[in-house]
């Protein structure tokens, strides 16, 4: 059997943990004792940890050692090549900064003052503690913060202690306004990876997403092979990007009005007659009450919010219309910016509509996985209080668990107390907005256990902190990934680890064992663990193993090719005029405020990624920071000049509520507009641990004090946040 599942997005959830049935041979995990005694260069497949996107790739060993790491051919997410943040993985192993034994807290949080234990005496501790607060706050009491496939296993020890609080800030703090934006729409997200068809895409349209900055692999690749051939794009983003210098049309909005500019567009596709008639006949729900709402919304009114010239509005949306249904309106990743992110994501996945890219070929396909099985666990113990972060559903249209409501029950005990944090593979004080709050909460916390393999800030806070082995180092869990073809990936070790550093499988498994759980862990090793999902699959472990990826039979991905067109909305079609928003008490089809301006003389905060590091998770990493060892300040020229400054001086940004960043280096340039700066996001280490990148560069998470909630998720919009600049002397 080699089956392949097609994903009904709203009633299958994330990946699931698979079990391992009785009887299954234990094996011995014996590829990095090989690798460190063999002689000569060594070829090990495995996937990326740098990012989400899991990329396959082949580790080369040369005499025991980590040598480099390339791309596996026979991956369809890196088709044989890593960015650079993946070749400079090898970093990660080598870094001097990386935590090396389990620690406890010797004095105050975020002291950063520790005593080294033993894994028995880490775990024992933890179990105590973690079964002091069921006693009296319930299992309930502690909660997970995860990201990444790495974290599995530790959601499912929480699951077996029976807390339903495990949260991802990849929800609240980055995808989740557009996941719920085109849910409403389609009855079904994008996915992640992104169901983008852009190398099929004619007209490629980029609201703030930079594509070639922010380096997902496989949408770089399509990129990068749609401008070879000639396809139209068109960028909308304050700053002149690396997309935006492939364009045809640049469009520098001013920040905050990119609705406005989506009703415009919709405004003339409508008006004109330009919208794929027979697509929206067969599939929409809703038309007309939606296109009466959009009269209003005309280029000439966008003109004076946006600073787009009219002109510009109606030429760059009969391009859209040119090349529909090939015209890919791209969703875009982190779009939590001004608080209205999930209506301005509905507006994007509208604007999909009209063109008829949904389902198409060049819009969005239709993600296939293959099917393997789960593993059968003893069923969850079913928590009596349920999820502690939305209380009274507050948030009608959060389908994950919100992270900073997470954090806000912790601060305020309501609608019950949170007293244990685990944090798995996510800085906190860098991810979640105004880091007051995060420590604020942290102090009503009776346990924090930290699992890493750096020493960040947030660890600098914890009573435990566990390192974690690096992916180089560890078998994950089976990457049963949903894409535009089946396949299955392995991630497993190169190289030991230096230290006495462990993987997330054995910490997880541990932790369930101390607390009484060792039944939710009938197998006794993670390779036994696929040996049970992969022969249910009918797939081989050994094949595996030996290529790092198997792939399954290409599968029909778009409508014409005969997926079902099917909507899982209320009305069982597109909804132009969502009647669910409306019973909510929300605008049905998206309405345009303007966003809040900042005091005199102050500058709208942005910021984004480098092609070369990852979050804040890259920069103890040697080779990477080679590349980038610091971030600079985008300050346009005139405004420049008109302070004083040029290229290279340094300067300090104070916000709006009077915190003060690390001191930055200028970069004057005209590539952005004079109302605004630009960051990259993940320097400014304050940690004392991270010896080679603390206090490199500036902090943009310090900066974001201000934010605005999505009324309709519970998302955190961080483009609030307005600044002044102050000379520094170098």
């Amino acid at each position: 059997m080699n089956s392949v599942s097609r994903r009904k997005f709203l009633k299958i959830s994330g990946a699931t943990i698979g079990v391992a049935a009785a009887g299954t041979a234990l094996l011995k995990t014996t590829q990095a004792l090989s690798n460190k005694a063999a002689k000569g260069v060594q070829t090990i497949p495995t996937y990326c940890d740098i990012c989400f996107w899991k990329c396959g790739a082949i580790a080369y060993v040369n005499d025991g050692k980590l040598w480099k790491v390339e791309g596996n051919p026979l991956d369809p997410l890196s088709n044989g090549r890593l960015c650079p943040r993946g070749t400079g993985g090898v970093g990660a192993h080598y870094d001097p900064d990386r935590l090396k034994a389990p620690l406890i807290r010797k004095k105050n949080r975020g002291e950063e003052q520790w005593v080294e234990v033993t894994w028995d005496e880490a775990m024992t501790y933890i179990a105590e503690k973690m079964q002091k607060i069921k006693s009296q706050y319930g299992p309930e009491g502690v909660a997970l913060f995860s990201h990444g496939i790495g974290g599995n296993f530790f959601k499912h020890t929480m699951k077996a202690f029976g807390t339903p609080n495990i949260s991802a800030p990849s929800f609240a703090q980055c995808r989740g306004p557009r996941d719920v934006g085109f849910r409403l729409t389609f009855g079904e997200d994008v996915s992640s990876p992104e169901r983008t068809d852009i190398k099929n895409a004619q007209c490629l349209v980029l609201i703030g997403s930079h594509l070639g900055e922010n380096m997902h692999n496989s949408q770089v690749q399509e990129f990068a092979d749609a401008v070879g051939d000639g396809s139209t794009v068109i960028v909308v983003d304050p700053r002149y990007s690396v997309a935006a210098s492939k364009a045809k049309y640049y469009l520098p909005i001013k920040p905050g009005t990119d609705l406005a500019l989506l009703l415009a567009w919709m405004n003339v596709i409508v008006s004109e007659g330009l919208y794929d008639k027979e697509y929206v006949q067969n599939y929409g729900f809703g038309f007309e009450q939606f296109a009466a709402t959009l009269q209003q919304y005309t280029p000439e009114w966008a003109y004076p919010e946006t600073g787009i010239d009219p002109d510009v509005i109606r030429q760059t949306a009969r391009e859209m219309e040119r090349y529909k249904p090939a015209t890919l309106v791209h969703p875009g990743r982190h779009v939590t910016w001004y608080g209205d992110d999930a209506q301005r994501s509905r507006a994007i996945a509208l604007l999909n509509a009209l063109l008829g890219s949904w389902g198409r070929k060049g819009g969005f396909y239709t993600p296939v996985s293959m099917d393997v099985p789960a593993y059968p666990y003893p069923e969850y113990p079913k928590s009596e209080k349920g999820k502690v972060d939305n209380p009274d559903h507050k948030y009608p249209f959060a389908h994950e668990t919100i992270t900073n409501g997470i954090r806000e029950a912790t601060i305020t005990g309501k609608p019950y107390p949170i007293k244990g944090w685990f944090v798995y593979a996510t800085n906190l004080m860098h991810a979640l907005p105004n880091e007051n709050e995060t420590i604020k909460a942290i102090q009503n916390l009776d346990l924090m256990v930290v699992i890493d393999v750096i020493p960040s800030e947030i660890a600098g806070w914890a009573d435990v902190v566990l390192p974690e082995s690096v992916y180089l180092e560890r078998f994950d869990d089976l990457n049963v990934e949903w894409f535009r073809e089946p396949f299955v990936g392995l991630r497993q070790p190169v190289v030991d680890s230096p230290d006495d550093q462990k993987p997330n499988w054995w910490m997880a498994k541990k932790l369930a064992e101390k607390l009484g759980l060792g039944h939710y862990y009938p197998w006794k090793h993670i390779e036994e663990y696929y040996e049970h999902r992969l022969s249910a699959a009918g797939l081989s472990y050994k094949e595996l193993k030996k290529n790092g990826i198997i792939r399954g039979a290409k599968q029909p991905i778009y409508f014409d090719e005969g997926v079902p067109a099917e909507f899982p909305t209320p009305s069982g079609k597109i909804e132009f005029y969502s009647l669910q928003l409306q019973e909510a008490g929300f605008d049905p089809v998206p309405k345009y405020k303007r966003p809040t301006s900042g005091p005199p003389g102050s500058f709208r905060l942005l910021y984004g990624r480098a092609p070369v590091h990852s979050f804040s998770r890259t920069q103890s990493n040697h080779i990477l920071m080679d590349m980038m060892n610091e971030n600079e300040v985008w300050v346009n020229a005139e405004i420049a000049a008109r302070l004083g400054l040029k290229s290279g001086d340094y300067v300090r940004l104070k916000n709006q509520d009077g915190v003060v960043c690390n001191k930055v280096k200028v970069k004057a340039t005209e590539r952005i507009r004079p109302d605004c700066v630009y960051m990259v996001h993940g320097f400014g280490h304050n940690s004392r641990m991270l010896k080679f990148a603390y206090m490199k560069g500036a902090s943009d998470a310090q900066l974001l004090t201000r934010y605005e909630v999505d009324p309709l998720m519970g998302g955190t919009g961080m483009n609030m946040n307005f600044v002044t600049i102050e000379s520094e002397v170098a």
